[in-house]
């Protein structure tokens, strides 16, 4: 079954990375790139990969309602903002669970899991 991993943070951690300057943005991403090749090859591994996509942050968004208006950002009243996807196969929700509870972004904002409908 393939399952839908959304990864979002919080819009105080988002709005704290989009005030750091480049080179500190970039030192804080190669701190945590290790741990994210450690997720993909374990997945990879256990057959679990599928495809993902990091997304740009929030602000860059556009949303457009069934009026046709097109709004700026993602308009969501929400606390949390969706930063990124995996599409993953696993043979049961237990096993998808286990693996969104490896995605770093666990521990500092949430990982949502979703069966995507056959």
């Amino acid at each position: 079954m393939r399952y839908l991993l959304l990864l979002a943070n919080d819009n105080e951690r988002i709005a704290a990375w989009e005030q750091l300057d480049p080179e500190e943005a970039r030192r804080q991403r190669e701190a945590e790139t290790p741990r994210w090749r450690e997720l993909f090859r374990l997945m990879e591994e256990r057959g679990s990969w599928v495809s993902g996509l990091e997304l740009d942050v929030p602000r860059t968004a556009k949303t457009i309602r069934e009026d046709g208006l097109v709004t700026d950002g993602p308009y969501a009243e929400t606390k949390e903002q969706i930063g990124g996807y995996f599409v993953v196969e696993c043979a049961s929700l237990d096993e998808a669970i286990d693996l969104a509870a490896l995605v770093p972004v666990a521990e500092t904002g949430s990982v949502e899991i979703r069966p995507i409908a056959q």
